[in-house]
């Protein structure tokens, strides 16, 4: 059997430990597979002696994430501390220019360094893999690089955040406002350090520029990402749009069209009865649509200790048999950025508005609708009480100028109050 492959291994926490305790246990099963062993034989993190729940007596230890990533004994770095810049960035140069090929988690760093950090390791003839830094334990990554690459892509959508999904789906299951909700998964775990990176979709939206990459052929892109979070989704909208045949999701969309490549991570409606639409709790789900293959559908744990361990190794287990490809799909010096498409492509959109209940208020509204282009495919009033009539709209196919003129003129007239609500119809 060949020389084993040497881990470093830079941050313990949950998906380190994981991946730690796959080593332990299935060592055996990792070699035959890999034909060569695959073993640790340094860590790092910030504190040596916590009770990890796993024995990391066997391995050196380093203090400085950067040093280990330049030891002797160190084939691969894998790289699980999180954050895009600082130690995390430093180690993995440091990791390069030692000669050693990167496994990371870690989709900020690659979101915001990915183009530069690819073309580093590639000029020294290195790899970065990446897999368990998109969707958790579903390798979609592998499945554009690999399983997918004699197809041209024209779509990548998905639920990329499961603690959105898990919010979202619980809204609607118990019948709890937003606020509620946040609060229930904030005390069970679910949330980030910074909240704002899951409710706000940034999470998501670094994971949805990844893909983009590999499936459009350009350099990473995130600042082209259209990023708005769930925090204004109201229990209201949930019910409203599921009396109507939708759900609500944040749902990552990525197409490349005629004026460029738009990427949108957004609040979106679906129909109930799709595979995005049936898609609960905090599970992950990702949408690839190629001109061969047509859609594939790839739904699994978007997080936690065992699928994303589980993804760290099966990069781990490429590079112990030889596999080594581009980072993003394509030598990374060709890679361009693509142009921003500075408008999205037409889609139908849930509208919910509060007028004041007086004769005329709805000739009013399709007024202004007319008047901005916008036709209307379905209109709701649900029962009320008092002076404000909740009314719901659902729209034909209208384009984004559109959409914003109409959005800008609503609340201008004297029957509508505050601001509407507009979600876009996704078809899947």
């Amino acid at each position: 059997m060949s020389d084993p492959l040497r881990l470093g291994i830079a941050g313990l926490g949950t998906v380190g430990c994981g991946v730690v305790k796959i080593i332990q246990q299935k060592a055996n099963l990792l070699a035959a597979r890999a034909g060569r062993p695959v073993v640790i034989t340094a860590v790092s993190a910030r504190t040596r002696d916590k009770d990890r729940g796993v024995d990391l007596s066997p391995y050196a230890w380093a203090v400085d994430p950067v040093v280990l990533a330049a030891r002797d004994e160190v084939d691969v770095f894998v790289e699980l501390m999180g954050g895009s810049d600082g130690p995390t960035k430093a180690a993995t140069e440091a990791a390069i220019a030692a000669g050693k090929d990167v496994v990371t988690a870690n989709k900020a760093m690659l979101a915001v360094n990915g183009q530069a950090l690819a073309e580093l390791a590639e000029a020294a003839g290195r790899v970065i893999r990446f897999e368990a830094a998109v969707a958790g334990g579903i390798p979609v990554v592998k499945a554009l690089t690999e399983g997918l690459a004699g197809n041209q892509i024209s779509r990548v959508m998905g639920v990329m955040n499961g603690t959105c999904n898990y919010i979202l789906t619980r809204m609607q299951s118990a019948g709890l406002s937003y606020d509620e909700v946040f609060e229930e998964a904030n005390k069970l775990g679910y949330l980030e350090a910074d909240p704002n990176l899951d409710v706000g979709g940034i999470d998501a939206g670094h994971k949805l520029a990844l893909l983009s990459a590999i499936a459009f052929g350009t350099a990473v892109d995130f600042d082209g990402v259209t990023l708005e979070g769930i925090g204004q989704v109201t229990i209201e909208d949930i019910e409203q749009a599921a009396d109507m045949g939708f759900r609500i999701k944040l749902l990552g969309v990525a197409r490349m069209t005629g004026r460029g490549l738009e990427q949108r991570m957004t609040p979106c409606l679906v129909p109930a009865d799709s595979p995005l639409g049936q898609l609960e709790g905090g599970t992950n789900m990702v949408v690839l649509e190629g001109d061969a293959v047509g859609q594939i559908v790839l739904r699994g744990a978007g997080a936690g200790e065992g699928p994303t361990a589980s993804a760290v190794l099966s990069d781990v287990m490429d590079i112990a048999r030889g596999i080594r490809l581009p980072t993003f799909g394509q030598p990374a010096a060709g890679l361009e950025h693509a142009a921003r498409a500075a408008v999205a492509v037409s889609a139908p959109y849930y509208l919910r508005l509060n007028l004041t209940d007086k004769p005329g208020a709805l000739a009013k509204v399709a007024s202004v609708l007319g008047d901005c282009g916008i036709s209307i495919d379905r209109m709701r009033q649900p029962e009320h009480g008092g002076s404000e009539a909740p009314v719901l709209i659902v729209t034909h196919k209208v384009s984004a100028p559109s959409l914003a003129d109409a959005l800008e003129a609503l609340p201008q007239t004297d029957v509508v109050l505050g601001q509407p609500v507009a979600l876009r119809i996704e078809n899947i």
